[in-house]
C-alpha cells in the first residue's frame, strides 16, 4: 500500500499543503483516471472492501470500481496524507424522487477549515468536492450543486435542482458497508448486476462503455457506436480506461 504508487496512479505529486485546493486537485484526478466499472460483478470476481485489497485494484491492478471500492480506497489516500476523513452512509434518490435503502452508497466527509464532501465513486457527479456547510449554488463542471438540510440532521444533496441523494450525519465503519456491497454484486434486483458499465469523465466530456456501446461526449457532442467482436471491446477497455482484461465481460444470467 504505496502512497506514492497510488499517487502515481493519479499523475499528481504528495500535496505540499492540506488544504481545499489540494483535495479538489485529488479528487478531480481520481476521477479523471480511476474509472466507475461494474467489470468484477460480471467476470466474476469478488468484492474485497479491504483496504489493502482496494488500493491494489487500483494501483496495481489499474482498474476502477464501484463506489464502495472508490470512495473506500480514497479514503485510505486522504488518510495517508493526513487529511480528517470520516466514512458516511448515503442513500439515493431513485425514480419519482423515492429515496432507496440505507448504505446504498458511500461518500466521504473531509475536515478542512470547513467540511467537505468528496466523492470518486458517484458515477456522472460533482467533479470538484462540495462544500457542505454552505447552503447556496455550488459550481462544477458537471453542472450546478446544492446542499441543503434534510430531517434528523441529514443532508440533501441537489443536482440541477434534481435531488441526488442524502447524506446522514454519523461516522461509519468501511466494513459496515461489506453487506450492501455484497447485495449490489449479487443481487438479481440490483442495477449493477443487470448491466455492465465503465465510465469517466474527460477534460472535454465523458467516456462509457456498456457492453458493446461505446459512448462518447465531446464539448457536448454525443457520439455512440456499437463495437464488433471481443478483441474491439477489449482494446477499447486498455485504450480509453487503461483496463486489461484477459476477456470480455458479460452481464451475469441468475
Amino acid at each position: 500500500m504505496d502512497v506514492n504508487a497510488y499517487l502515481a496512479r493519479l499523475g499528481v505529486e504528495r500535496p505540499a499543503k492540506l488544504d481545499a485546493a489540494a483535495l479538489r486537485t485529488l479528487q478531480e484526478a481520481h476521477l479523471l483516471r480511476v474509472p466507475f466499472e461494474n467489470l468484477s460483478v460480471h467476470l466474476p470476481e469478488p468484492i474485497d472492501l479491504d483496504p489493502a485489497a482496494l488500493v491494489d485494484k487500483i494501483v496495481q491492478r489499474g482498474r476502477g470500481g464501484f463506489c464502495f471500492e472508490l470512495n473506500g480506497a480514497f479514503a485510505w489516500l486522504l488518510r495517508e496524507l493526513g487529511f480528517e476523513v470520516t466514512l458516511h452512509a448515503v442513500r439515493v434518490f431513485g425514480a419519482e424522487g423515492r429515496l432507496g435503502p440505507p448504505y446504498d452508497h458511500l461518500a466521504l466527509r473531509v475536515e478542512l477549515d470547513e467540511p467537505w464532501l468528496a466523492d470518486v465513486g458517484f458515477g456522472r457527479f460533482c467533479r470538484y468536492p462540495l462544500r457542505l456547510d454552505f447552503r447556496g449554488p455550488q459550481a462544477d463542471p458537471e453542472g450546478e450543486f446544492e446542499v441543503r438540510e434534510a430531517p434528523f440532521g441529514d443532508l440533501d444533496v441537489l443536482h440541477d435542482g434534481k435531488p441526488t441523494n442524502r447524506i446522514e450525519p454519523r461516522p461509519r465503519e468501511l466494513t459496515e458497508f461489506v453487506p450492501m456491497a455484497w447485495w449490489h454484486s449479487t443481487s438479481p434486483k440490483s442495477h449493477f448486476t443487470k448491466s455492465l458499465t465503465c465510465s469517466r469523465p474527460t477534460p472535454a466530456g465523458r467516456v462509457t462503455l456498456s457492453g458493446d456501446k461505446l459512448i462518447e461526449t465531446v464539448d457536448g457532442v454525443r457520439e455512440e457506436r456499437t463495437l464488433t467482436g471481443d478483441a474491439e471491446i477489449l482494446g477499447a477497455y486498455r485504450a480509453h480506461f487503461g483496463i486489461e482484461l484477459d476477456q470480455v465481460p458479460r452481464v451475469r444470467t441468475f
